[in-house]
C-alpha cells in the first residue's frame, strides 16, 4: 500500500470515541454489557432493523421501537423513546483525527467520509461538507459497508479509484472488503497509530496528485 492519493474516513469510532464501547456501556446500563452488541451481531431481528435503519428504509424512531423490543424479550427494561440517542450520548469527537483529516486535505490529497448511520441525526456538531471533499452516507445511498456498492459510490463521489484509495475504518470486516476491491485499508484503533501508518502509505508530497 503506497502511493494513494485519496483517503475515505468512517465516522462513528474512527473521527468519534469507540462505538463499541459506546454500545458496551449502555448494555451494562441494562445489566449486561454485551447484550446490545449480542443481539445486533447474532439475533436475525436485530440484524435485520439494524440494516434497514442504516439503508435507510426506516428511521430512527421504527428502529427504536424495534430493537427495545428485541432487548426487551432478553430481560432488559428499556423505553423504546430515546433508545438510539442514550447510545450516541457516549459518542465524542476525537480532536486528534480530526485534526489529520484536515491535515491530510491540507497537503493536497483528496479526503472522504464514507459512513454507515445509526439516527437520524448522527453527525450533529461536525461540518462534513467543510471537512470533506465529499460525503457518502449509507442511508441516502440505500447500502452500507462492507457492501462492493458502498465503497464503489465513495471512491466514485471522491473523484479516486479504489486502486488510489485508503479506506480508514474502526472494524476489521470493512477494511478485508475494501481491500478486496483494491483499496488499501487501514484497522483505525488510535490516532497516533493511524497516523502513523497512513501518511507513508500516501504517495509523497511534491509529486502530481492528479
Amino acid at each position: 500500500m503506497s502511493g494513494r492519493t485519496a483517503v475515505l474516513f468512517d465516522f462513528g469510532g474512527v473521527l468519534t470515541t469507540a462505538v463499541l464501547t459506546a454500545f458496551a456501556e449502555f448494555g451494562a446500563e441494562l445489566g449486561d454489557s454485551r447484550l446490545p452488541l449480542r443481539l445486533l451481531t447474532r439475533d436475525p431481528e436485530s440484524s435485520a432493523l439494524l440494516v434497514d435503519h442504516e439503508e435507510g428504509r426506516i428511521g430512527q424512531r421504527a428502529f427504536e421501537e424495534g430493537f427495545a423490543r428485541r432487548l426487551r424479550a432478553h430481560g432488559a427494561d428499556i423505553e423504546a423513546v430515546g433508545l438510539v440517542d442514550r447510545i450516541q450520548s457516549r459518542l465524542h469527537p476525537d480532536p486528534a483525527m480530526i485534526r489529520l483529516v484536515a491535515d491530510v486535505r491540507a497537503a493536497g490529497y483528496r479526503v472522504g467520509l464514507l459512513s454507515n448511520s445509526l439516527g437520524d441525526d448522527c453527525y450533529a456538531g461536525f461540518d462534513l461538507p467543510t471537512m470533506f471533499d465529499a460525503v457518502t452516507i449509507s442511508a441516502e445511498i440505500g447500502v452500507r459497508k462492507p457492501s462492493r456498492r458502498a465503497y464503489l459510490i465513495g471512491c466514485e463521489r471522491l473523484g479516486a479509484a479504489p486502486e488510489q484509495t485508503i479506506m480508514v475504518d474502526d472494524l476489521e470486516q470493512n477494511i478485508t472488503a475494501a481491500e478486496l476491491l483494491g483499496l488499501g485499508g487501514i484497522v483505525h484503533r488510535d490516532a497516533e497509530s493511524t497516523a502513523a501508518r497512513l501518511w507513508p502509505a500516501l504517495q509523497p508530497r511534491g509529486q502530481n496528485l492528479n
